[in-house]
């Protein structure tokens, strides 16, 4: 569980992400995550780059968490992200999503 002091890390404007990229998950709706997504963000040291392993039914955030911690990786380290998708309409909707 995520500690109250640590209960504005459910926001994504916590997380140090851009204006722009910020602003694209507003214009969608997400303005903050589930504890669960949360709770995989501050897991040991998946922020430097460690593994993360989750499960969760359809539809319930996965790729938000993933998204995050691509977008943070790349951001902090200036580094390319490969991202392997199971479909190509998913990939394409990323494509489009992420630019």
């Amino acid at each position: 569980n995520v500690p109250d002091d640590q209960a504005d890390k459910f926001l994504l404007a916590s997380w140090g992400l851009p204006k722009a990229v910020l602003e694209k998950y507003h214009s969608l709706g997400v303005v903050q995550m589930f504890e669960w997504q949360a709770e995989c963000l501050m897991l040991g040291q998946v922020l430097e780059g460690k593994n993360l392993v989750y499960s969760a039914p359809t539809s319930a955030g996965k790729t938000l968490v993933a998204e995050l911690l691509i977008l943070k990786r790349v951001l902090e380290t200036r580094k390319k992200a490969l991202v392997i998708l199971p479909f190509v309409s998913v990939a394409k909707e990323k494509k489009c999503y992420l630019q």
